[in-house]
């Protein structure tokens, strides 16, 4: 009945869950107790209604409460029980030979209050601790088989933004292009959600906007906004018509098998006012500069800082990562997998070295307002040598 070739090899789930144990060490954690879909999806190979109890020594055990028979047809943890309510937890733990734990590990980064009051009263002898960062810490650095996966996402963002020039015409909308892209997508492939890991943070395959739109600010935290279809969305693709002459933003997330690329290209009808050519040449110019410079042991925020530096050097600082101002982004890029939003963060402040492996959308882009944004995105992998591309759609502004 479920598709099996999709799974994820018990190799690597067990890859996971020893990187997990390995952290608990380390932190003096005798277990956690793994609740959000995403991580569930990471270390147990499925998102079924289920708690994943991972223990410092010995096997895992996912309870599931829907569906059971998925959850066995999806994941290659070995230990796979019904769970009718929270409640049964510590008999199942006492069942399976586990002494309720002194210190445990919880997501506390997205956990909702009243749910960690519930586990708080099933553990009232338990010291609760974050497990989060333990957690975004081991899915920031990607194996070979998470690294293939994103490099098949890669292709496919170059097929959508291939798939531009057959759909864009004068006089349409940005919401009528973008539900043709949006179609091409889902027959690719697309699985339709994106996630994000930030509270509040929403997305629908991305930004598509043209002209001064794209330079409309919104409360995501992301460079470029976009009107949307009304208040309850405020951002992305809106009602406007697309005209000759001015910028159109295409940045889209492909989402395939769970893991995601986040890559931009812009189009125009015509050719663009020089100023917007010459400003999307410098951000070309950045990104080379970043990919020299990220490499292994380099501190995700010397990244952001070298490369605000380089945009002041090419005259656009006023411009950089969105309008001078207090509301301008203060990062570059971010590590993205099965969420946008992952480590590492390439923003001030920001000291998490980068390690091999690291997967990370690089955004340099210039907004300026009443005109539109320029600039490029695309998902690398951290290597010794530095970044290395996987989007390989052509980077200069494609007039159509």
């Amino acid at each position: 009945m479920y598709d099996k070739q999709a799974n994820t090899p018990k190799s690597e789930l067990g890859r996971r869950i020893n990187s997990l144990k390995n952290h608990l060490i380390e932190h003096n954690m005798d277990a956690a107790l793994i609740l959000q879909n995403i991580d569930l999806f990471y270390f147990a190979g499925t998102i079924q209604k289920a708690n994943l109890y991972v223990p410092s020594e010995g096997d895992p055990i996912l309870m599931v409460y829907k569906s059971v028979e998925r959850a066995r047809a999806e994941s290659a943890i070995k230990k796979i029980v019904h769970l009718a309510s929270p409640k049964k937890i510590p008999e199942i733990l006492k069942r399976n030979g586990i002494e309720p734990p002194h210190r445990l590990g919880l997501e506390l980064d997205v956990l909702p209050t009243n749910m960690y009051f519930n586990y708080r009263r099933l553990f009232q002898d338990t010291e609760i601790l974050d497990i989060s960062p333990s957690i975004r810490l081991i899915r920031a650095v990607k194996s070979s088989y998470e690294i293939d996966i994103m490099r098949r996402a890669a292709e496919l963002s170059d097929q959508i933004a291939g798939h531009v020039p057959n759909v864009l015409q004068e006089g349409m909308t940005e919401l009528e292009v973008a539900g043709k892209l949006e179609a091409e997508a889902r027959r690719l492939g697309h699985q339709g959600v994106i996630r994000m890991r930030l509270w509040g943070a929403e997305m629908f395959y991305g930004h598509l906007m043209a002209g001064p739109t794209g330079a409309v600010p919104s409360y995501l935290a992301s460079p470029t906004g976009g009107v949307g279809v009304n208040p309850a969305i405020a951002q992305g693709p809106g009602f406007k018509t697309i005209q000759r002459h001015e910028p159109i933003l295409v940045d889209y997330v492909f989402a395939f098998n769970g893991y995601l690329s986040d890559h931009t290209r812009i189009f125009s009808l015509g050719t663009l006012p020089q100023e917007l050519v010459d400003a999307h040449s410098a951000m070309l110019e950045v990104q080379e500069m970043v990919k020299a410079f990220a490499k292994p042991g380099v501190a995700s925020g010397a990244i952001y800082e070298k490369s605000v530096e380089k945009a002041g050097e090419l005259g656009y600082a006023d411009h950089f990562m969105g309008a001078a101002g207090k509301e301008r982004i203060r990062f570059v890029g971010h590590g993205i997998g099965l969420e946008v939003d992952e480590y590492p963060f390439l923003a001030a402040g920001q000291d998490l070295p980068l390690e091999e492996g690291m997967i990370i959308a690089l955004e340099p882009k210039l907004i300026f307002p009443g005109k539109g944004v320029v600039g490029i995105e695309n998902t690398h992998v951290v290597t010794q040598d530095g970044l290395e591309q996987l989007g390989r759609f052509p980077e200069e502004i494609c007039v159509i």
